[in-house]
C-alpha cells in the first residue's frame, strides 16, 4: 500500500518497477490524504477520476513492459494560474468564474509527456497578487505545520500541497518571491527558475517580465527532475531561452568547496528577525569550517528594490489585466442597459479583489502621462543598476546566500490591514526576479517559535546546474550537522 515513506522520485520509482506499489495506490493514497486535510484549503479543485484512470492506465502500460516517460506515476498539483485544457481556470478570482482553458500550458504538455499525474489545481492569492494566499477568492490556506498561520503566497496552495504531502511535487508561479517565500514558510523546497528557462505560454500574465513557473519539492533531486522535463525553448514563448537544457541529475552528485557572498545590507538590515540573523551568521561560520569561503559584501541598491519592484510589476499588470473586461469570458455584471463604460466598470468592481484592484490602480497612475517618467522610467533605472550590481558579484562568487524572508511565517490577518508592511516582507526575494536571475529557497532551521526558515541561494542566469548543486549539498551538511 502506498505511504508516505515514497516521499521523492526515485524512491516511489524503486518501489513502482519492484512490483511493491502501483501507481493506482500511490494516486489513491494522495486522495485519502487531500480528503483528510480539507481544513487547509490547498485544492481549488482534485481531478480524482481522472488521475485514477490515468494511474490506471500506466499500471497497464507497466505489465505490458512498455517504456514509461521519467516522471511516470508521479503526482503533481498545479497552481490555479497555468492553463490545463478541459478544466476549470480561476486564478482564484470571482472575474474568471467558471471559466475553463482552451488549452495546455507547455509546461503542463511536457509534464503530462512525461506521464506525471495531475491530481488537481491548487489555492493562491488571486492573479498571484499576494504574500499570504488571504487573497483568495476561495478564501485563504493555512499553514499545516501552525494552522493559525499563513503558508506564504501568492502559491501557498502549491506550498502546503507538498508540505502536507498531498502530492510528490507542485507547479507555482514566482513574480517577486512567490514560490521561494511560501517554500520557507512551509519548511520545503522552492525553485525560481531563470527567466525564459520555462517557457510561460499557459501562465496567467501578472507582470511579463517578472513571472515564471517555479517547482516545489521536499528535495532537491526532485525539484531537478521536475525542471529537467520541463525547461527548454517553445515556440508559443519568444521569451523562452533557445539555450541547452544540461542534465541537472548528473550536476548533483559533484562535491567541491565554494565561494559564497552574502549581502551585508540583507544580513544587517533592521527588518530582519534578530533570530534568524544569529542563524545565518553561525551556518555561515559553520561553511567556513567546512572549507568553503564566505564573504560580506555590500549592496546599497536593497532598499530601493521593493519601490521599483511594485512600480513596475503594477504596471505591467494594469496592462495584463485590462483584458478581464466582462465580454469575452469570466464574470459579467448582471445590471441592464448600462453605457459600455459603465458595463466595464461595474464587471470589473464585482469580479476583482481588493489587493487586484489596488495594483491595477497604481499601475495605472505609475503609467499615466504625468507621471510616467518620475515613477516607470526612473524604476527601470533602478532595475537596471540592481542588475548590474548582482551580476557584478555573481561574477565574483560562486552564489550569494541570503535570507529568503526578514521573519518566519506569520499569522492569518496580521498585516492585512498594513499593505505596505506586507509588500516589504517582499524585500529579499524581489531582486532575484528583477535581475532575472535563478534563486532557490532550502529549510535549513528552525525557529524557537517552532516554524521553520531556510536559506536563499542565488546563482548566475542559467546556471541551475551549479544552484541546484549548492542547494543538494547545504542540505545535506545541514542534515549531518543536526544529525
Amino acid at each position: 500500500m502506498a505511504s508516505s515513506e515514497y516521499s521523492s522520485i526515485n524512491t516511489f520509482h524503486k518501489a513502482l518497477y519492484a512490483g511493491s506499489i502501483s501507481c493506482t495506490e500511490q494516486v489513491r493514497y494522495y486522495l485519502d490524504r487531500i480528503a483528510q486535510s480539507k481544513q487547509l484549503n490547498a485544492f481549488v479543485e482534485v481531478f480524482e477520476e481522472e488521475a485514477l484512470e490515468k494511474a490506471r492506465e500506466l499500471d497497464a502500460r507497466i505489465q505490458a513492459g512498455e517504456p514509461l516517460g521519467s516522471l511516470a506515476g508521479v503526482v503533481v498539483g498545479i497552481k490555479d494560474v497555468i492553463c490545463y485544457k478541459g478544466h476549470r481556470l480561476s486564478a482564484a478570482s470571482h472575474i474568471l468564474e467558471g471559466f475553463e482553458s482552451l488549452y495546455s500550458a507547455t509546461a503542463v504538455e511536457r509534464l503530462l509527456a512525461a506521464d506525471a499525474i495531475i491530481i488537481g489545481t491548487l489555492n493562491c492569492d488571486e492573479f498571484a497578487m499576494g504574500s499570504t494566499n488571504e487573497n483568495s477568492a476561495y478564501g485563504p490556506v493555512l499553514n499545516a505545520l501552525d494552522t493559525s498561520r499563513v503558508p506564504g503566497g501568492s502559491s501557498g496552495g502549491s506550498a502546503v500541497a507538498v508540505q502536507a504531502d498531498l502530492c510528490l511535487v507542485s507547479l507555482g508561479s514566482d513574480t517577486g518571491g512567490s514560490v521561494r517565500q511560501p517554500a520557507d514558510f512551509c519548511g520545503i523546497v522552492g525553485l525560481k527558475p531563470t527567466y525564459g528557462r520555462i517557457s510561460r505560454y499557459g501562465l496567467i500574465a501578472y507582470a511579463s517580465s517578472f513571472d515564471q513557473i517555479g517547482i516545489f519539492g521536499k528535495n532537491i533531486a526532485d525539484v531537478a527532475a521536475v525542471l529537467q522535463v520541463m525547461a527548454g525553448p517553445d515556440e508559443y514563448d519568444s521569451t523562452a531561452s533557445q539555450k541547452e537544457v544540461p542534465d541537472y541529475q548528473v550536476a548533483l552528485s559533484h562535491n567541491k568547496s565554494w565561494k559564497f557572498a552574502y549581502l551585508r545590507d540583507a544580513l544587517y538590515h533592521d527588518g530582519l528577525d534578530p533570530e534568524m540573523k544569529h542563524g545565518y551568521i553561525d551556518f555561515f561560520e559553520s561553511l567556513v569550517a567546512s572549507g568553503h569561503t564566505v564573504t560580506g559584501t555590500s549592496f546599497e541598491y536593497l532598499d530601493y528594490v521593493v519601490p521599483a519592484y511594485y512600480v513596475l510589476t503594477t504596471a505591467e499588470a494594469s496592462s495584463n489585466l485590462s483584458r478581464y473586461d466582462g465580454v469575452k469570458y469570466g464574470h459579467r455584471t448582471s445590471e441592464q442597459n448600462i453605457e459600455l463604460t459603465d458595463f466595464y466598470k461595474k464587471s470589473r468592481s464585482e469580479g476583482f479583489g481588493k489587493e487586484v484592484k489596488r495594483r491595477i490602480l497604481l499601475g495605472t497612475f505609475v503609467l499615466s502621462a504625468g507621471y510616467y517618467d518620475a515613477y516607470f522610467t526612473k524604476a527601470q533605472q533602478v532595475r537596471r543598476l540592481v542588475t548590474d550590481k548582482l551580476n557584478e558579484i555573481l561574477d565574483q562568487y560562486d552564489a550569494i546566500l541570503m535570507p529568503t524572508v526578514p521573519s518566519t511565517a506569520f499569522k492569518l490577518g496580521e498585516k492585512t490591514d498594513d499593505p505596505i508592511a506586507m509588500y516589504l516582507a517582499d524585500i529579499y526575494t524581489v531582486l532575484a526576479n528583477l535581475a532575472g536571475v535563478p534563486a532557490i529557497s532550502v529549510p535549513l532551521h528552525r525557529h524557537s517559535n517552532g516554524m521553520p526558515y531556510g536559506v536563499q541561494i542565488i546563482t548566475k542566469k542559467f546556471d541551475e546546474a551549479n544552484l541546484l548543486r549548492i542547494a543538494q549539498h547545504l542540505m545535506a551538511e545541514e542534515q549531518v550537522a543536526t544529525v
